[in-house]
């Protein structure tokens, strides 16, 4: 992989673990010659990760919808900067220059991009891995939750598998470096008369 989108909070959170592994990855990444990919603000687990990245003059790539970008949020010393129209077009841009996605702790945000991006490699339009770090338990609710709409008939155990999830930065990239997407098979609709 050599550039990875990052999905995360604007916010710090309560608990300086979250942060702590947001550094971790930054790290493992400039250790490995990995660009990150991230909504280009520097304030939050986003400025932490950048921040990061830019003291080990890692590359740094955001991508923010103009609505976002006035002086207190986006951040102004990264590698590059790309500004987009829309939220919707931010996620296109993103997903064109990237080899993977991560989800770090965060809110509606992370959630809708982390999604999208699972959604995108459950119709074969993306064959690229999505990974979960799963500090501190986070994402153990969505985890649940995940279970239970296999449990219901509403996702596939094979889609629900795409997602790589782990509370290690190691093992999360080692994981998705190696990921092979399923073969997906084509649905053709019949129209009942």
């Amino acid at each position: 992989m050599k550039k990875v989108a990052v999905f995360c909070g604007s916010s710090l959170g309560f608990n300086e673990v979250y942060k702590n592994d947001a550094i971790k990855l930054a790290n493992h990444f400039t250790k490995n010659n990995i660009g990150l990919v991230y909504g280009g603000g520097k304030i939050g687990m986003m400025g932490i990760l950048a921040d990061t990245m830019l003291e080990q003059e890692g590359e740094v790539i955001g991508v923010i919808p103009g609505l976002l970008r006035h002086e207190e949020v986006a951040h102004t010393k990264i590698t590059e900067m790309i500004v987009t129209k829309t939220m919707s077009k931010r996620k296109v841009k993103i997903s064109k220059i990237v080899d993977g996605y991560i989800a770090l702790p965060g809110g509606f945000g992370t959630l809708d991009e982390i999604f999208e991006a699972l959604t995108l490699g459950q119709l074969g339009i993306e064959q690229k891995p999505v990974g979960l770090l799963n500090t501190n338990g986070f994402f153990d609710n969505l985890i649940a939750q995940l279970d239970v709409m296999v449990t219901e008939g509403y996702l596939k155990q094979s889609n629900k598998d795409m997602l790589i999830i782990s509370n290690s930065v190691e093992t999360l990239c080692d994981l998705m470096s190696n990921y092979k997407a399923p073969i997906m098979t084509k649905v053709i609709n019949k129209v009942v008369r």
